[in-house]
Order: C-alpha cells, then structure tokens, then sequence
C-alpha cells in the first residue's frame, strides 16, 4: 500500500473520530496508559514527548507529573485531535503542555532533545512503525527512557473482527498490520533494532467493558480507526455491518452489556 494514501487515510480518518474518541475509548484504554506511565517514572523538570498524542489524555497527566520545572509536546497526524487537546489545555490552564500536528515518522525536534518519549497506542497505525521508533531514539538525549504501548495479540483481543468487517464492505486501508507488533516479542525487537538497550516488556490482559450494544458499536464504528471508511456506509450498510460485529462480541455479553477481553504490550528502553 502507498505510504502517502496510508497516512491520509490515518489522518483524515482520526479527525472523523475526534469528537467521539475520548467518550468510546477513555476508560477502556486507561489501563494501558497508567502502565505506560508507571513505566516512564516521570519526575519533576523532565522534558518529555508523546508520539500520536491523541486528545492529550496521556500528554495532560503527563504534564502534571513533570512539573515543576518540566515540560510536554504532543505529537499527532490529525489536526482535529490536536485542536481538541490544545482547548482542553486551554479549559485546565495547563501552562507546560504545547500540542502540534506532525508525522510520527518525521519528527521535527532535534537530536538529543527530550528525557522521555512517550507513545501510548499509536504505533500500530503507522505505515512504517520502525521508523518512527528510531525516530524516539534520535529526538532522546543519551539515557532517556522511550515507553511505548500497543495492542497485544489479535486473538486476545475480542474486538478485532471489526476489521475484517468493515474490509468485507469498503476497503478501508486503515491499519494492514494493526497486531503485528504486539505478537511475540515483535516490538522488543524493534527497540532493539532501534539502537535501545536495557529492554522491559509488560504485557496486561484487560477488559473492555461497554453497558449496551449502542457503546460498543459507537467504539468500533465512530470513535476509532474505521471511522472513515464507516462514514460511507449506507444506513443498511451500517445496520448489517453492526449487526455482525455484535455477533462476533455474542461470548462476551453481559446482560445488555459487553465485557470484552483485549490484551496491551508495553515495551520501554534506554538509549
């Protein structure tokens, strides 16, 4: 697939999701965003980057965490994801975060620049993941800490046939490799490719819990990465695409609600 289709398919596609990102999938990925965290130990004074930052959600506790003295950036290919995280900056009156729309794979930062990289659940997005982690490596000065999340297994994570669904109805061009990092020990080997020393890995089996149908599928259809192929979906399109996504989360339901299980692998080294 041509890289440049690819990224505007991820850009255009995250700033559909924007507004309904944080309601769909807040809860569901904090687990894997508090072991991120835990992992990077930040400390007051650092200088500390997030890498497809998203709404903020990682970058804002982020914040709170390196001050005083300390300061963020976050990173993200969508525009509207940025706009949304630099207003809730603005409504906390946070004054050591800066947000900024910029490709992961071209990091516009100078070596050696920050104490810690950060990139909670975005790497599977990227055309060419490996490059954006030997682009952690260089913006990192000598003994800074990358930590980077993903998701684990695709048959540890119950959500994942909303990809062959939507595919089998428009083709998408979202994510081909969406779990292949997260397979075996993947990433770790590309942190060693990178030039990282000092490699940990966790890997953290979870749920993701949904009180109706009508959250689970807003979750998969309109809140994430298929959010723009969805957008061309037919009313009936959409209601047969739903339909078998639901029966697909059939062993998970939970009364009217769904606990689906998923799986993160979060992988942090010194450069």
């Amino acid at each position: 697939m041509d890289t440049r289709l690819q990224k505007r398919v991820q850009r255009y596609g995250w700033d559909k999701a924007a507004t309904h990102y944080e309601r769909s999938w807040k809860a569901q990925l904090d687990p894997a965003q508090t072991a991120l965290l835990d992992m990077a130990e930040l400390a007051p004074g650092q200088r500390v980057l997030d890498v497809a930052c998203g709404t903020g959600l990682v970058a804002l506790r982020a914040a709170s965490l390196v001050a005083p003295g300390g300061e963020v950036a976050g990173t993200d290919i969508s525009e509207e994801m940025v706009a949304i995280a630099r207003e809730t900056t603005r409504a906390l009156e946070i004054d050591n975060v800066v947000f900024e729309r910029m490709d992961a794979e071209e990091l516009a930062f100078g070596d050696d620049t920050f104490t810690t990289v950060l990139c909670a659940l975005g790497l599977m997005y990227l055309p060419d993941p490996e490059r954006a982690i030997a682009e952690m490596h260089r913006v990192l000065r000598p003994d800074g800490l990358a930590v980077c999340a993903v998701w684990g297994e695709r048959a540890k994570c119950g959500w994942s046939e909303i990809f062959p669904i939507v595919d089998a109805r428009v083709r998408s061009e979202v994510c081909p490799l969406f779990f292949h990092l997260g397979t075996g020990e993947v990433l770790r080997h590309a942190f060693q490719v990178a030039g990282f020393g000092a490699i940990t890995v966790r890997r953290l089996e979870t749920w993701l819990h949904y009180d109706n149908a009508e959250e689970a599928c807003g979750a998969a259809f309109i809140g994430g990465p298929v959010a723009l192929a969805c957008s061309r979906f037919s009313e009936q399109t959409m209601a047969e695409a739903q339909a078998e996504y639901l029966a697909s989360l059939a062993p998970y339901r939970q009364g009217e609600g769904y606990d689906v299980p998923g799986e993160f692998v979060v992988v942090a080294g010194i450069k």
